[in-house]
């Protein structure tokens, strides 16, 4: 990842309401949310939640697909996944023991939630 990409997908992540809708759609899955349950499930007026979508779209984080006449969004796994390697790429100037404890959190939380990490 570029450090240009990581820096767009960071901000806009850097507010609470479009950090609140990729974790939904991150928890979610694959499958991802109808428009309408993500406004819902987020509390948003619906130009908010296009505004915020649109964001997180423009950073590469979310995807979307229609379906009739349902747009679907859903977390963009291999962005997400890119991002954190971004950011553990130089871990801990080369000592393992200091980032062991992030890879097993990632490992775990990957486990028990849905399995596409």
């Amino acid at each position: 990842m570029q450090p240009s990409a990581a820096v767009l997908a960071m901000s806009a992540l850097a507010h609470e309401g479009r950090l609140a809708i990729f974790r939904l759609l991150v928890q979610a899955g694959p499958e991802g949310l109808a428009a309408g349950d993500v406004a819902r499930a987020a509390g948003m007026l619906p130009n908010t939640l296009s505004t915020n979508l649109n964001i997180l779209s423009g950073a590469a984080l979310i995807a979307s697909r229609r379906e009739g006449r349902s747009i679907i969004y859903m977390a963009a796994y291999d962005q997400m996944r890119d991002l954190l390697a971004f950011l553990m790429e130089d871990c801990c100037a080369g000592r393992p023991e200091v980032c062991a404890p992030l890879r097993t959190l990632a490992a775990s939380t990957c486990a028990n939630e849905i399995g596409v990490c």
